[in-house]
């Protein structure tokens, strides 16, 4: 019996450690509660497990998010702003309250005109990533090899892709590059599909995230910190809207140049960014994930660009030297196409929202700002064998549902054979 209930005590300690997670990395570096608005962090993994004897690296295949930015609408902006400045012309702001607000009109001023565009911080990110692939991957890059680049028509991503072209030619000035961003590639670059975003919250969905977040909003403290009378901030503030759009601005903050002055961290203690952390990793689930409620059909967005990723790989690795295609777009891309290549445990179906957390699934370890997949291609020196390949994560090396033929490297007529079957499903 005493040992029974050591047991169930030990299990009950390593499941609470295990679900707490996020919670401590996010305590670690708060700056991970922004999820998608998570500055590029660089790789974890610093060296890369060597290729198997007598294979070398010939091709990259990648697609890329834009690096940080600013928010995209002004909604993002005013929100907030404008039940601060009403609330502070009726009176009702507290010390602290009246304080955020100079600093929400100090972040606005800084954004102004500016909605969605790159910010310095993105294009260092973007010229980091792309020497380190130089670096990682010399033999690729050699020579007078050729690049093809490839971005969604969107300035952010445009200036993404150049500050990364950049630094490539100043690396190796003899490389050939191809650029373009043109509408002629959305269908894969960044494809929308009305149908399957209609599949994607049935109201059964809606129901069970609605009930989610019920389970986790907790704002009082928050807005008796910001407003003087709780009659007023209960009756005449959005309070739900508002404490999303603090959050919005307080995690953006870390992309732009204001962040080496200000932060807007101090409105929320640990719990509350925590909850209000919970809610967005389960709505990214929902939305991009293999989430079961909804058939697992969000991955399938990415069906084009993964069918693309296939066609090309297969064209450019007849050739001697084909060098590198990089693609750059958005997080509504890489997300759903991780999940679709089951990256690590990224495919994982996962019923209860609330086990989201247990099972480790934390959105910011996929897409943060500047987040990139790149398919790595290796062939025999002797020209005999098998074409290998392996798969990087955000720079760092990833699982693929395969049988591998050495560590992190699988055979690509296997990727090839598993991933055109899996893309016949019809959505």
């Amino acid at each position: 019996m005493k040992k029974t209930i050591l047991m169930i005590s030990w299990l009950l300690t390593t499941l609470t450690i295990f679900g707490q997670i996020s919670r401590t990395e996010i305590s670690e570096n708060i700056m991970r509660s922004g999820s998608n608005y998570y500055a590029y962090p660089g790789p974890e993994q610093k060296e890369l497990t060597p290729p198997p004897s007598g294979y070398e690296a010939y091709y990259i295949s990648h697609y890329g998010r834009h690096g940080s930015r600013h928010l995209i609408s002004d909604s993002d902006y005013d929100l907030a702003y404008k039940a601060l400045f009403r609330a502070d012309s009726l009176g009702e702001l507290t010390p602290f309250g009246e304080d955020i607000f100079r600093r929400i009109c100090t972040i606005r001023e800084d954004a102004n005109l500016r909605h969605g565009e790159l910010t310095l911080l993105g294009a260092e990110q973007h010229r980091g990533i792309a020497r380190r692939m130089y670096e990682r991957f010399p033999e690729v890059f050699a020579g007078k090899t050729h690049i093809d680049a490839k971005s969604t028509d969107v300035i952010r991503c445009i200036l993404s892709m150049e500050n990364a072209l950049q630094e490539l030619c100043r690396l190796n000035p003899e490389l050939e590059i191809r650029h373009d961003a043109s509408r002629h590639d959305m269908w894969y670059m960044n494809h929308s599909d009305r149908r399957l975003d209609q599949l994607k919250e049935p109201e059964s969905v809606k129901n069970a995230y609605d009930e989610f977040c019920k389970r986790h909003q907790n704002y009082d403290r928050i807005m008796r910190s910001l407003f003087k009378n709780e009659k007023y901030w209960r009756n005449q503030v959005n309070w739900e809207r508002v404490t999303y759009h603090l959050f919005k601005l307080a995690s953006n903050l870390q992309s732009t140049e204001l962040r080496h002055g200000m932060t807007l961290y101090d409105i929320f203690n640990e719990s509350e960014l925590y909850d209000l952390w919970l809610q967005t990793n389960a709505w990214w689930y929902i939305h991009y994930g293999p989430y079961p409620l909804n058939g697992g059909v969000s991955p399938y967005s990415q069906r084009n660009l993964l069918g693309m990723i296939i066609q090309e790989a297969d064209s450019c690795l007849r050739l001697p030297h084909p060098g590198a295609t990089l693609r750059y777009g958005h997080e509504v891309c890489v997300m759903p196409l991780a999940c679709l290549l089951e990256l690590d445990d990224w495919g994982k179906e996962i019923t209860d929202l609330e086990q989201l957390d247990d099972e480790g699934w934390r959105c910011y370890k996929i897409f943060p700002m500047g987040c990139n997949i790149q398919m790595i291609f290796y062939r025999p020196t002797t020209g005999e064998g098998d074409i290998l390949m392996k798969v990087l994560l955000n720079e760092n090396e990833a699982r693929l549902p395969l049988q591998a033929v050495s560590g992190p490297y699988y055979k690509w007529n296997d990727f090839k054979k598993y991933f055109l079957k899996k893309l016949e499903r019809e959505i």
